[in-house]
């Protein structure tokens, strides 16, 4: 069993006993998530802590975009939930790269594939990607590779 699975079960137990409600119901909804992960597909595995990080990153991005739509619906209350919720699961994943520090990464990644333009967007995601390690979104590495790319 992978060692981030496992601090999120002794968490869980922890929170249940400290009755943290939040806590308690983000880390079983994460939980289910990673078995979900686990069971999905032709064959039931274990997941790495790798895996299991872009599972609690998924989840993570998934508060933030309903915080935003709970806030944008006038529902304070429950977009405070989902940020609180988002909040936890962020404990759990490695420190986001700052704009400075992604933008160097990509820089790097980018001087050892042989990409320039909006066609080697691709090539050029997936280099920057594997450098960066899931310590930064998606969607922010995107924005750095077409920034660099000039695309």
């Amino acid at each position: 069993m992978s060692t981030l699975k496992d601090r999120l079960e002794t968490d869980l137990r922890s929170a249940m006993k400290a009755r943290d409600e939040l806590l308690t119901g983000t880390l079983r909804m994460a939980l289910t998530a990673v078995r979900n992960a686990e069971v999905a597909g032709e064959q039931a595995r274990e997941l790495d802590d790798e895996e299991v990080r872009a599972v609690l990153t998924k989840e993570a991005k998934k508060r933030r975009d309903a915080a935003t739509a709970f806030a944008d619906a006038g529902r304070a209350e429950r977009a405070e939930r989902e940020r609180a919720e988002e909040d936890v699961l962020i404990g759990y994943l490695p420190a986001q790269l700052s704009d400075e520090e992604l933008g160097g990464i990509v820089a790097q990644a980018l001087a050892g594939v042989d990409a320039s333009g909006r066609a080697a967007m691709g090539q050029a995601m997936k280099a920057a990607q594997a450098a960066v390690a899931g310590r930064a979104e998606g969607g922010r590495v995107a924005a750095e590779v077409r920034r660099q790319l000039g695309a």
